[in-house]
């Protein structure tokens, strides 16, 4: 599938800001399900720093701007060529070891319930690939698909006590079971065409990666029910929403900020 991308992030501030920098997360990819047409990146009227591949293989780009400020505007613009191979992240060069992933943060702490709802999914069952589709499932069992009723600092034991959440509570909820019962998993961040049904999506969207032995890294997306195939497309990875968050930024100044993302994904060939 070809998918043309549009992701267009302002944040505006009240009081003029003497100055910004940014990193951002916002390139595709390289693996073998995943090929960039065209793809740019801009901070309208920065300046572009230097870019780096971390030890994820995620490629990282800085940029500064200089005030007065009373706006910040990222755009992204592209189109890539996705191909479904099952969730399995192949041909895809980092230098991290799987073992990394297995270090809990505060969004994936697993309380009690995590650990039972972990247990009880992987009960008989022994190969790694099974165990990973179990826990996807029970979390996805769990946890119902509902926006509104968490917010970014929303923990994988809060949302699953709530018994609601949306994308990023899914995925923080199966990273932590998997974590639990010795799987390296991982947060993802990327882009959704459809959800399993066809119809439209929210466009940015989330998921998990678990480490299976002698297969590598599986995408899981308990929010819909599925391994990522052809309709998303991959931009980076991290121990949880916020180590893989495709934007982070620093406004120096007095102004409170505020904050519009407009995402649009459409097929330009099927």
């Amino acid at each position: 599938m070809i998918l043309d991308v549009s992701h267009v992030t302002v944040y505006r501030y009240d009081a003029s800001m003497r100055s910004a920098v940014q990193s951002l997360r916002l390139f595709p990819s390289r693996f073998d399900g995943q090929r960039v047409i065209r793809w740019s990146v801009e901070v309208v009227g920065g300046m572009r720093g230097g870019s780096f591949r971390d030890g994820a293989g995620d490629k990282i780009e800085s940029w500064s701007l200089r005030g007065p400020l009373q706006e910040v505007v990222i755009r992204v613009e592209g189109q890539v060529e996705t191909v479904d191979l099952a969730g399995v992240l192949r041909g895809h060069r980092e230098l991290a070891p799987p073992e990394a992933y297995l270090r809990e943060t505060l969004a994936t702490d697993a309380d009690a319930a995590i650990r039972t709802l972990a247990e009880d999914a992987i009960e008989g069952i022994s190969g790694d690939l099974e165990k990973a589709h179990a826990l996807a499932g029970a979390v996805a069992e769990a946890i119902a698909y509902r926006p509104g009723v968490t917010h970014a600092h929303t923990t994988a034991a809060e949302a699953l006590k709530l018994g609601e959440g949306v994308c990023q509570d899914h995925a923080h909820a199966l990273i932590a079971a998997a974590r639990h019962v010795g799987l390296p998993a991982r947060y993802v961040s990327g882009y959704l065409f459809a959800g399993a049904d066809g119809e439209p999506h929210e466009a940015a969207h989330a998921w998990a990666e678990v480490f299976v032995a002698g297969l590598g890294w599986v995408g899981f997306d308990p929010a819909n029910g599925c391994c990522p195939d052809d309709r998303y497309i991959r931009l980076g990875s991290g121990l949880d929403a916020r180590d893989a968050a495709p934007i982070r930024g620093l406004a120096r100044g007095e102004g409170e900020e505020s904050l519009d993302v407009t995402v649009a994904l459409a097929a330009a060939q099927q």
